[in-house]
């Protein structure tokens, strides 16, 4: 699922496709959008906020989309197109003077502003730890408004900083070495948001190093508990634990962790999956 890093490789893929280009059609496939067009406008930039993109175009005018959960972005090149299983999940088409072609799809929110006006749909997010104004200490100081939170909620906020998605958060209480559960005011903040920083940094710029978390990239061993439920911890060798998530609770995404490694409070009421199954 997309995360801040995955966000930004995407900017600089897009960047490599399309910066520069003009549009010559555009197709929005939502209602709200489907009488807009952007034909005629150039692409100048590629930015990010978090999990968030923003396509500005030389005329003042910003495109932004939100990838949520399962949205992406693809691009064909002269004379090609989506398989047609993929199209019913197309909502933006921009074809460009290159004959290349940008497919948005499964973009729940999707919208148009002027770039002077972006804040209105990124203002209310967190520091990004990929932005070069990164502010660390404004980072734990929104943390801790909210001192009893449990760690991954918090870090899930989007508010409080941005970028941090299921897998990092978690792979984070790990390296921490605190329950994903632990009160956020309980935690060295300082150093957590640092490690963050430095994490998703080189997980989006450094070759093969793209959310590899244990610095191996044997296959099984990129995660140190994030996808490894039922499975040995590969520091200690307990079995990694998880708790499937809430359904529409952002804050109780699915979540792995080992009780060995990361000593502190447990859930006690969600589903838990363990060596030879749930209970």
């Amino acid at each position: 699922m997309p995360e801040g890093d995955s966000v930004w490789k995407l900017a600089r893929r897009l960047d490599r496709q399309l910066l520069g280009r003009k549009v010559v059609r555009s197709d929005f496939r939502t209602p709200r959008l489907a009488t807009r067009d952007l034909s005629g406008r150039t692409i100048t930039e590629h930015a990010t906020h978090g999990k968030h993109l923003l396509t500005r175009l030389d005329d003042g005018l910003t495109l932004h989309s939100h990838l949520l959960m399962d949205g992406a972005w693809s691009v064909t090149g002269p004379g090609k197109r989506l398989p047609a299983r993929m199209m019913r999940e197309v909502r933006l088409v921009l074809e460009t003077d290159a004959r290349t072609t940008a497919w948005g799809l499964r973009l729940h929110q999707l919208e148009i502003v002027r770039t002077r006006d972006e804040h209105r749909v990124v203002g209310h997010l967190g520091p990004d730890p990929l932005h070069d104004d990164w502010d660390p200490a404004e980072a734990v100081r929104r943390l801790l408004t909210d001192p009893a939170r449990p760690l991954v909620a918090a870090l899930l906020d989007q508010r409080l900083v941005a970028g941090l998605g299921n897998l990092w958060v978690n792979e984070l209480a790990f390296l921490t070495g605190v329950s994903p559960w632990t009160p956020v005011g309980e935690v060295d903040l300082a150093r957590l948001v640092d490690r963050a920083a430095q994490a998703l940094h080189r997980s989006a710029t450094v070759e093969g190093a793209y959310q590899v978390t244990t610095g191996s990239t044997a296959r099984g061993e990129t995660h140190w508990v994030s996808g490894r439920q039922r499975r040995p911890c590969l520091r200690c060798g307990t079995t990694v634990q998880m708790v499937e998530e809430v359904a529409g609770d952002p804050e109780q995404r699915r979540t792995w962790w080992c009780p060995t490694c990361q000593p502190g409070p447990v859930p006690t009421t969600r589903t838990q999956t363990r060596a030879g199954g749930r209970r």
